[in-house]
């Protein structure tokens, strides 16, 4: 399933988005791909933690809570690694390295998902 990615105080496009919801997506999340591709992201839902064991790329994190307010935000995390989103995360957005430099998050932000058209 396509959607966007939209902040909702700006309108603000950050990427089309995957949505991983069954248990088989959320286990493998991007295991086995060589990128996202540049405007993209995999939402992994439920998932307050993450691991990078097996990744072939660095990746950017949006954790957010259950009302999809940004809890916490995690920049270029390498291969071979663990991040925690903290007690409130419950879903991740992740998005390949430098991405989310663009769009400029703060924690206490909220995210949508939309539809595409």
């Amino acid at each position: 399933m396509i959607t966007q990615v939209l902040l909702d105080a700006s309108g603000v496009h950050i990427a089309d988005v995957e949505v991983a919801h069954r248990l088989g997506a959320r286990m493998k999340g991007l295991l086995g791909r060589a990128g996202l591709g540049e405007g993209r992201a995999l939402f992994i839902n439920p998932c307050p933690s993450i691991h990078t064991f097996g990744m072939k790329f660095a990746l950017d994190l949006i954790f957010v809570d259950q009302d999809f307010y940004i809890v916490k935000i995690v920049w270029n995390v390498v291969p071979n690694r663990m991040v925690s989103g903290g007690r409130r995360a419950h879903a991740v957005f992740e998005l390949g390295a430098g991405w989310l430099t663009r769009a400029r998050l703060h924690a206490g932000e909220t995210v949508t998902l939309q539809t595409q058209d």
